[in-house]
């Protein structure tokens, strides 16, 4: 019964790793602008961080984790996008919201989950997190954080100073 459920869950192995670069690939942000990940990841640090539904109460821990240690993820020069797939209109409803500092992506077309390789149930994406510096993978949250998400974040960057 599991493995009729692989296709909807998706597979582990699928999953950017640590070394992979950021994936080629553009999306509209929640003003219906488009985002070249590529381009933005390419000088820094860069957090690509998806959830599976905007303004539910997960993503949204996740999402205020972020935005309540904003100071200190600028202090350490990490740019923030967040993705899921819902629309533009639901992205922006949840940014004002929220009051998010950084861009939401609405990844309708899936695109940008498949890339990543973070496709989860139903199609959404799953709760995943990857910091990019300068276009290569350096850290990949290894258990989907929601409310911690930051503190990993600068966790894992006050562990690379000499």
């Amino acid at each position: 019964m599991l493995t009729s459920l692989l296709p909807f869950l998706g597979h582990a192995s699928d999953k950017l790793a640590v070394g992979a670069t950021i994936p080629a690939i553009q999306c509209p942000n929640q003003d219906g602008q488009v985002v070249d990940l590529q381009k933005v990841g390419e000088k820094g640090y860069l957090l690509v961080y998806f959830y599976p539904k905007a303004s539910t109460p997960g993503c949204t821990q996740q999402g205020c984790s972020l935005r309540n240690n904003w100071t200190e993820l600028q202090k350490s020069g990490v740019q923030v996008i967040g993705v899921s797939t819902d629309s533009e209109s639901s992205q922006k409803k949840f940014r004002d919201a929220q009051r998010f500092p950084f861009p939401l992506l609405a990844d309708h077309d899936k695109a940008v989950t498949a890339a990543f390789g973070v496709k989860g149930f139903l199609g959404m994406a799953s709760r995943s997190a990857f910091l990019f510096k300068d276009g290569q993978c350096v850290w990949v949250d290894p258990k989907g954080s929601t409310s911690d998400q930051a503190e990993q974040v600068l966790k894992f960057l006050q562990a690379q100073k000499p």
